[in-house]
């Protein structure tokens, strides 16, 4: 006989995950990508650009390209090479041309040149996988999705709030155990906090709002509340 596989399932109990979110979104009232876009075709570049890169760095290769080059046609119009003479300073940046360049001209030949509000959709564009095409439904089009990265996946398993081997578990865990009043700002609330709180080396447990709920057993004493080792005493000349 077949042994039935439970579902993984949260560590944390109804109450304590609407506290969890409660506490997160009373931190960050108004939670958004740090990408800068100017409307869902540039959100869709600058996700895809993203992969293994920081926000900082890819919006510093934007802010030009934006200018020049903010709609599909433009894009094509500007070609490979000139795409990637604005972001030889990001990461894969000879794959990523190439990408943009496709992911344009299917635009243009599929949609019209106007971004689809469909993740299936979304993921058929080269350089989209399921991550990008759930953060620009959430940020661009206001769809509750939750995208999960290393910073997402990371909080999700050292809080318990959705313990999973892999991305797709963790979100499966997170759509089923999420509030619907915070699946919106769900997926900014948690990679906020995974950016600048629940680092990935070095937990900030002593300022975390959520110390209290999270199941993380090692946590992160305050710094200043360890004592200074005693400086040694030099010795006197005889």
């Amino acid at each position: 006989m077949a042994r039935t596989i439970k579902p993984a399932r949260s560590k944390l109990k109804a109450a304590e995950i609407a506290a969890l979110y409660a506490q997160l979104a009373a931190e960050r009232p108004d939670p958004r990508t740090e990408l800068d876009y100017r409307d869902p075709y540039t959100l869709v570049v600058a996700v895809a650009l993203s992969a293994q890169a920081t926000d900082v760095g890819v919006n510093k290769a934007t802010r030009k390209l934006f200018d020049i080059a903010d709609t599909p046609q433009k894009m094509l119009a500007l070609g490979e090479e000139g795409v990637a003479a604005h972001i030889k300073t990001i990461g894969l940046w000879r794959n990523k041309a190439k990408n943009v360049i496709a992911l344009s001209e299917l635009l243009i030949e599929k949609y019209g040149g106007v971004v689809p509000q469909d993740r299936d959709a979304l993921t058929e564009l080269p350089g989209v996988g399921r991550k990008t095409a759930n953060v620009v439904l959430n940020e661009a089009f206001g769809q509750p999705t939750i995208a999960v990265d290393t910073h997402i996946f990371r909080v999700s398993n050292r809080t318990g709030l959705a313990p999973g081997k892999t991305p797709d578990q963790v979100e499966a865990i997170l759509d089923r155990v999420t509030p619907e009043t915070y699946k919106k700002g769900a997926h900014h609330w948690l990679i906020l906090h995974g950016r600048y709180v629940c680092d990935a080396r070095k937990p900030a447990c002593w300022r975390c709002g959520i110390a209290d709920i999270c199941k993380f057993k090692t946590k992160t004493p305050n710094p200043a509340d360890t004592p200074k080792p005693a400086k040694a005493k030099a010795a006197r000349p005889r």
